[in-house]
């Protein structure tokens, strides 16, 4: 069997969609005859946890561990020494005014730990790695990131090693990336990022990214050919799901509600709704599930009928929040509103194509989510200004559901995890 090192940051019991993408690889490549190895830290830091991700962990795979030294809690530290409340990650992204505290934190945050703050983790791996590497002779590696600080592991381990065959994984972009912006560079800091992304980009041997927008960004910036491979679902998660009738009209939204994912051009719309549907405010409800901003959650509280309608609901485990798509009657989607915005296609979205649930989309109708919608013929989208639009759509939306109406079931299934899997090992072969 051919062995792979997958280097990644995120890895079960660590939650969310970040540590999808390549557990899902990892519970696959044993079927395509691949071994996959993990290295990942022993003690990260992360908000979100997820024990039940484990089973999807495969006999096959070997988990390899080692310590990781993060300033996060010397900062938590501080943080509660001055008597400052802990910082949600949806608060973190702000496009507003900062305070004075904040806003030298940030500053420290994007200008001494570049290109992030996992960067020390960097040299005791690579010198753990070669020799790791050498021993158990394994000549092809993966780095996946945010964080970007991974691929400079890689980075380190081709330069010691020419003969190794390097995959970088970019689930997010680096230079152009959007919380970028949100971390006060200075210009050196800027061309540090940049010289480091350059340097990564054109020594892999092949470069892979998440959406086909952000495969044309980066062959322009690194001057090469970058492959694309989406993100997906696993056929296994959605076996067992049972849609069942709702009492009432239910639009769920998953994951990070933030400045720049901010849903409230819909909330508007369904306030449009609700006046000129008398029956549709008794009939709906809308429910987030995740961290949701503070600002957003004071937004609707200040309005009796948002109030009355929204339930906002913590961080669920996967295997819960599958449950919820059979309850569920409209999926809401809504993109970053950034200058990447294009190149959204976000984890969540590919469960949302396979729930069978119809998807309404907030973002940009000339978009990679927007293509895969009309491909699958799986839901709308609409810019953010459509309020008009939105709202049309959400009560033709009510009236299927009113009316028992069930959609045409749509083909995604170039997007399971087992198809993804079989791309990654012809990648994997043509090395």
């Amino acid at each position: 069997m051919n062995k792979i090192l997958i280097i990644t940051y995120y890895w079960p019991p660590s939650g969310g969609s970040g540590v999808q993408r390549w557990l899902k690889f990892v519970k696959y490549l044993p079927q395509t005859g691949w071994k996959p190895f993990v290295y990942t830290p022993s003690n990260p830091s992360f908000t979100i946890t997820d024990t039940s991700l484990t089973k999807d962990v495969p006999a096959e795979a070997e988990i390899i561990t080692q310590p990781i030294w993060e300033p996060y809690d010397a900062f938590a530290k501080l943080n509660k020494f001055l008597g400052r409340k802990q910082v949600k990650p949806s608060d973190f992204i702000s496009t507003g005014k900062k305070s004075f505290f904040k806003s030298i934190s940030t500053w420290v945050r994007g200008n001494f730990f570049i290109p992030d703050a996992r960067v020390f983790w960097v040299k005791p791996s690579i010198r753990f790695l070669n020799n790791y590497l050498l021993k158990n002779k394994i000549d092809v590696i993966i780095t996946t990131g945010p964080p970007h600080s991974i691929h400079l592991i890689g980075l380190g381990l081709k330069k010691q090693n020419k003969n190794l065959k390097w995959i970088a994984d970019f689930r997010d972009p680096w230079t152009e990336w959007d919380l970028l912006d949100n971390l006060m560079l200075t210009n050196w800091a800027r061309k540090k990022h940049i010289a480091l992304e350059n340097e990564v980009l054109t020594k892999a041997d092949e470069v892979i990214t998440i959406a086909p927008y952000h495969v044309e960004r980066l062959e322009q910036l690194g001057n090469r050919k970058v492959k694309l491979l989406t993100n997906g679902f696993d056929e296994d998660d959605f076996n067992s799901i049972v849609h069942k009738k709702t009492t009432r009209f239910t639009i769920r939204h998953i994951g990070i509600v933030d400045e720049l994912r901010d849903p409230r051009p819909v909330m508007e719309a369904v306030l449009s709704c609700c006046e000129r549907n008398s029956n549709f405010f008794q009939e709906i409800v809308i429910e987030f599930i995740g961290n949701v901003n503070s600002n957003f959650k004071e937004y609707i509280s200040t309005n009796s009928t948002l109030a009355a309608i929204t339930r906002f609901v913590n961080q669920l485990p996967h295997s819960e929040l599958l449950k919820s798509y059979g309850e569920t009657d409209l999926q809401l989607l809504v993109l970053a509103h950034t200058a990447i915005a294009p190149g959204n296609l976000p984890g969540k979205f590919f469960e949302y194509l396979a729930s069978g649930n119809p998807i309404l989309a907030i973002g940009p109708t000339l978009g990679d989510a927007s293509a895969v919608l009309n491909q699958t013929k799986s839901g709308k989208i609409f810019e953010r200004e459509n309020k008009e639009g939105i709202c049309k759509a959400i009560l033709e939306f009510y009236a299927e559901w009113k009316s028992g109406i069930k959609k045409t079931e749509s083909d995604v299934s170039m997007f399971t995890r087992k198809e993804l899997t079989v791309q990654l090992t012809k990648i994997l072969k043509s090395l």
